[in-house]
């Protein structure tokens, strides 16, 4: 892909990982914020759907942004 790639579902995937990370630490601290943990469980439902897609129509990169993100594949 070319190097400012935004739109493609594996970068898509790669930086709702990063928000969902940091939003979960976040959330470690802060118990009672609610509204946060509403946007994670938006940002995790929406990555899994990219997931799905890429999957779907891709399977070899699927895999590997699986590998490379370090997260579970349970789509």
């Amino acid at each position: 892909r070319k190097e400012g790639d935004t739109g493609s579902p594996e970068v898509q995937i790669a930086l709702l990982t990063t928000k969902i990370s940091r939003l979960t630490e976040h959330l470690k601290a802060n118990k009672k914020d609610h509204a946060s943990r509403r946007g994670l469980l938006k940002m995790v439902g929406h990555r899994r759907r990219l997931m799905r897609y890429l999957k779907r129509t891709n399977r070899e990169l699927c895999d590997k942004t699986i590998q490379a993100l370090n997260i579970r594949d349970n789509i």
